[in-house]
């Protein structure tokens, strides 16, 4: 594939002090604005290229993509907002079509006995808008393909995978509609999750290490299984011993009847779920049984399951890190790309052409035009102004990026100046943190008033009930919050009282929970004895108390941010949910492709018959702790969200052997196989997640990993990402490295 005319124009000519005589044979390089009539839009050109490097930084992306004035156009538009949020929307929108498309969510329950027919769109309207989103997928791919170049689309699996994923899905398309939609499968459901993994670069590295730690988690599941068969074989050959013709063996017959059903009660004993169940008909015989069952537990859950968890967790961090470190690479390939191409126009535009450097002036230009966080731009250019007219070396340059690394401190505004001393002695009290403490003492009383009646009201009818007292109590206390959030607004001024994120909050529930007050006070009148009106409007009297009371509840969260050591979990958390994203989206790719394999598998296999809907005496076919007793109907794969449920209540494999055994029944023995790599998932996954939380609390909570923060930069002002998590880990690559890559770069040139 032949290239642009300027594809073929390198980035930049870098020489050392006698390299121009090397260049001079060589192709066009960033030259000064002072030769030649196109200098300008070569000025404009290199500009733009150094841009596009410091983005590529600040994004982590790769800088393997076209620099010509067009391509850089083009790039800088795809990474947009605007097409950014466009792409993610959609991303969205097809995925959220499992909710509406046949079979349909939209019913009020799950339950088969109490469900309707739910309505199902007709053919054609679900599949125009996935038909919009498909093109818009068309369209992102031939983007990338452009930028990229056909040699390095051919060699990224991502892309090729991109574009196959998008010819079965529209074929698929056009076979729906040639048949009515009537297919029996829909595979293109099924590729859909693919779209949101190849738009995020951690969810593929985040993928990529738990393929390499495949093999390591294997190992303990090889284990695993080998225990479960040895214990298998010996429980049912133990507990055939002694048994009579006329006299069969409890535990055997409810729990070792055959091979398959000892073995998976067994594997449901090693999450605990059947414990102590499965043990009790052979403990009631013999107390020696127990010791089977306790030693078979010692082994697979408290030390194969923990084994695991060890393993993945070491596994998992250590590839980990190898991601972290391309991610710090490529923001250190990005700045130096970016600081060789503003050296080489500060040697053609300046008056020493054999200077080395950047020229401040320069860069001030670029970052005018870059992409970043304001408070972000603003520390860079801030340092950069220090230097004055002197050139930064390549050292220096890449130092200021290390501002991107610092959280952003937001400054509160002035508070206002009151000229009386009377106000100014109010202004000091109200805006003491003292106050803060005695609005959080006060929400305590509110909240502990509120468990006094929830105590006293637990067995009282809801006509019986007396509201008078704690509708004079609501009154109160609402209308103290009111006074203290208008304390706060003239002691902090109401720009300074909102830059405080816990006085927003309080401000919104004060002000709902006002709105909610009065509203009960005009529709029901003020508190008084024996206070019982009747039902007005959408809520009772009752039901709006109830309303109030839930939002003071939430209101008492006020007090975390004054705790210091509950103020660290909840940080920690918050932190942990920003690094948690690839794993979220990777569990939203893996619900969803089970959910649908679900769907196509175990549709329409619950159905509740007449006898046995209900647990009225009349009902006695229904053993005890069965699917039917229990009443377990909504769990069920009859649509999309009643599967995503049906998954949870197994992920938490609390009686998930309901679910084993019920489906076993209705849909054939095979269905433990889906079942049991469900569980299997979801022990990766949460290991997973476990190991990230305790590798984020681990470096919070120990003192010396904040010694070894980046220079300069306090404790307080530190991001918790995973790069700087991990930062006294990770390697700085070096010089010779750096440029030896940008050697490589395809549409990049450069003579040193």
């Amino acid at each position: 594939m032949a290239e642009p005319h300027g594809e073929s124009e390198p980035l930049l000519g870098r020489a050392g002090r006698s390299s121009s005589r090397d260049c001079q044979s060589g192709r066009p390089v960033c030259r000064g604005v002072h030769v030649g009539p196109g200098s300008a839009a070569r000025w404009d050109l290199c500009i733009n290229q150094a841009v596009v490097f410091i983005e590529d930084a600040v994004q982590y992306r790769s800088i393997y993509h076209r620099m010509d004035s067009r391509s850089l156009w083009l790039y800088r538009w795809y990474y947009s907002n605007l097409c950014q949020r466009t792409l993610n929307v959609t991303i969205f929108l097809i995925l959220s079509l499992a909710f509406v498309e046949t079979p349909s969510s939209l019913t009020r329950t799950a339950d088969v006995r109490y469900r309707c027919p739910p309505w199902e769109p007709p053919c054609g309207l679900t599949e125009a808008v996935e038909l919009l989103c498909l093109l818009v997928f068309v369209a992102d791919v031939s983007v990338k393909g452009y930028l990229v170049g056909w040699s390095q689309f051919q060699k990224n699996p991502w892309l090729l995978a991109y574009l196959v994923v998008l010819a079965v899905s529209l074929v698929d398309w056009t076979v729906s509609l040639s048949l009515f939609c009537q297919e029996l499968l829909r595979v293109r459901r099924l590729l859909r999750p693919f779209f949101l993994l190849q738009n995020s670069s951690m969810m593929k590295k985040t993928l990529k290490c738990i393929r390499w730690s495949l093999p390591e988690m294997a190992s303990v599941g090889l284990l695993l299984a080998i225990h479960l068969c040895l214990f298998t074989m010996f429980g049912m050959l133990l507990f055939t011993v002694g048994e009579k013709d006329g006299e069969p063996n409890r535990e055997r017959l409810a729990y070792f009847r055959s091979l398959p059903e000892a073995l998976t009660s067994l594997l449901v004993l090693l999450t605990t779920a059947n414990n102590p169940d499965v043990m009790i008909p052979a403990y009631s015989k013999n107390r020696a049984y127990a010791i089977f069952f306790i030693v078979f537990t010692l082994i697979g859950s408290l030390f194969l399951m923990n084994l695991l968890t060890a393993i993945i967790y070491n596994q998992f961090r250590g590839y980990l890190m190898k991601s972290l470190q391309t991610s710090l690479l490529r923001r250190r390939l990005g700045t130096r790309a970016a600081y060789e191409v503003l050296s080489s126009m500060t040697r053609q535009a300046g008056a020493v052409p054999e200077a080395d450097g950047v020229e401040p002036q320069i860069f001030l230009q670029v970052l005018q035009k870059v992409q970043m966080g304001s408070s972000h731009k603003q520390a860079i250019m801030e340092k950069v102004c220090s230097y004055n007219d002197s050139l930064m070396s390549a050292d220096e340059f890449q130092k200021l990026f290390n501002e991107l690394d610092k959280s952003v401190i937001k400054e509160h505004p002035p508070r206002p100046q009151y000229q009386s001393p009377f106000l100014q002695s109010a202004q000091f009290l109200f805006g003491h943190h003292y106050f803060d403490y005695l609005g959080n003492v006060i929400a305590l009383g509110n909240l502990v008033s509120i468990c006094v009646f929830l105590v006293l009201d637990a067995d009282v009818l809801p006509g019986n009930r007396d509201d008078f007292v704690l509708g004079i109590l609501d009154c109160i206390f609402i209308l103290y919050y009111l006074l203290e959030l208008l304390l706060k607004v003239f002691a902090l001024g109401p720009w300074g009282y909102l830059s405080y994120p816990s006085n927003v909050c309080d401000g919104l529930l004060t002000t709902i929970l006002l709105v909610l007050e009065v509203s009960t006070l005009a529709v029901y009148g003020f508190p008084h004895p024996h206070w019982k009106p009747e039902t007005l409007g959408l809520l009772s009297l009752w039901d709006m108390t109830r309303l109030v009371n839930m939002l003071i509840v939430f209101r008492f969260l006020r007090i975390i941010p004054n705790m210091k050591p509950m103020a660290m979990v909840v940080s920690t958390v918050l932190g942990l949910i920003q690094n948690l994203r690839a794993f979220g989206g990777i569990l939203v790719v893996v619900y969803y492709v089970f959910a649908i394999f679900g769907i196509n598998l175990f549709r329409g296999t619950i159905v509740a018959s007449s006898g046995n809907d209900s647990l009225a005496p009349t009902n006695g076919s229904a053993s005890c702790g069965s699917f039917e007793q229990l009443e377990y109907w909504a769990n069920n794969f009859d649509d999309f969200a009643a599967a995503l449920v049906t998954l949870w209540n197994m992920m938490v494999v609390n009686n998930w052997q309901v679910l084993l055994d019920a489906y076993a029944r209705y849909a054939g023995p095979w269905s433990k196989i889906y079942f049991v790599l469900w569980w299997l998932v979801s022990v990766i996954w949460v290991n997973l997640f476990l190991a990230l939380l305790l590798e984020n609390f681990l470096h919070r909570w120990d003192p010396r990993s904040h010694e070894q923060t980046l220079p300069g930069i306090p404790e307080s002002t530190c991001q918790m990402s995973a790069e700087l998590m991990f930062r006294d880990i990770l390697e700085e690559p070096g010089d010779e490295e750096l440029m030896e890559r940008l050697r490589r770069h395809p549409h990049l040139w450069l003579c040193r």
